[in-house]
């Protein structure tokens, strides 16, 4: 009875450590944009890997919006889309029992203006961020992942520089060609803040990992199979698949590209990275790119953790 009582204390107390230890993560998504977000929000959820400690709310302002009458299954003249990422962000923790994470809205619009400049764009969220920074103690690092514009992360490191050396960032965005070492900032993600992504190239001692749109562009999944994989009774399942059928219904194939990231991120086992020049427009710095990933072991991963 004695070593039986023991050892119940001494899984007890591996748990408690276990959960303790739990890389704390903060993520930051323009969930409202496509239909990807919400695949990497709901596997980020659930996963048990990682302590999620934040999920914020990004933008996607867009040159589109003022001159087509439509932006995906949007009306472009009435939508407003850092809330429309915020109400995706709430109904994805509402359906998977989340509400307990901390879900502050982003900033509306890029930092700076059009020509440039870094004038922060403060919210809700940057304030979060600077404050979930600041209680890392020792070596501890909060690491920050971003699926769309990085005003928010942005204009957390301009209002809050003390921050840097306390948290890692992974962001999707940019194209970049390892044979020839080119990057391409043509790409949504940076063209919704240029200025923000120029800022994090050019801040110097910034842990920054990128998952290029040209190495996430290896993670497809097939409509049809998802419809037939996803259990639509089950709420977040249903939430999943009525988001291809509204935003995406023609689309056979979709690329996940903020599945890609999160994946990266939770089995580095699963992909490579590379130590990268910075553009030479920037500050000639060393950042970490992925520049492979193995999108079968990934589609895999998703769906044991979807339907766990």
């Amino acid at each position: 009875m004695k070593n039986t009582y023991l050892l119940s204390l001494a899984l007890l107390f591996l748990s408690f450590t276990t959960a303790f230890s739990q890389q704390k993560v903060w993520l930051d998504a323009d969930t409202g944009n496509e239909m990807d977000d919400l695949y990497a929000i709901a596997h980020l959820v659930k996963s048990d890997k990682i302590d999620l400690i934040g999920l914020s709310s990004a933008h996607f302002n867009n040159a589109d919006l003022n001159v087509f009458e439509k932006w995906n299954a949007y009306d472009a003249a009435t939508l407003k889309p850092v809330e429309e990422s915020q109400r995706l962000n709430a109904e994805i923790l509402a359906a998977l029992d989340r509400m307990d994470i901390p879900h502050p809205m982003g900033a509306d619009r890029q930092i700076g203006r059009a020509w440039g400049q870094q004038d922060p764009r403060d919210s809700p969220a940057a304030q979060a961020i600077i404050a979930e920074a600041r209680k890392m103690s020792g070596d501890e690092k909060l690491d920050i992942l971003t699926l769309g514009a990085m005003t928010n992360i942005a204009t957390a490191l301009i209002l809050a520089p003390d921050i840097k050396d306390k948290i890692r960032l992974y962001s999707l965005g940019s194209w970049y060609t390892p044979e020839t070492k080119a990057w391409n900032k043509s790409e949504f993600n940076i063209r919704c803040d240029l200025n923000a992504f120029d800022y994090l190239l050019n801040l110097e001692g910034l842990d920054f990992t990128i998952m290029t749109t040209t190495t996430a562009f290896a993670l497809k999944f097939d409509r049809d199979d998802t419809y037939a994989k996803l259990d639509e009774s089950v709420e977040i399942e249903g939430i999943l698949a009525d988001r291809w059928r509204v935003q995406n219904p023609q689309d056979k194939t979709r690329v996940m590209w903020d599945l890609a990231l999160v994946e990266a991120y939770l089995h580095p086992e699963w992909s490579t990275t590379s130590q990268v020049m910075t553009p030479p427009e920037n500050t000639q710095r060393m950042v970490k790119v992925y520049t492979e990933i193995d999108a079968d072991q990934m589609r895999e991963e998703f769906w044991r953790i979807i339907k766990d």
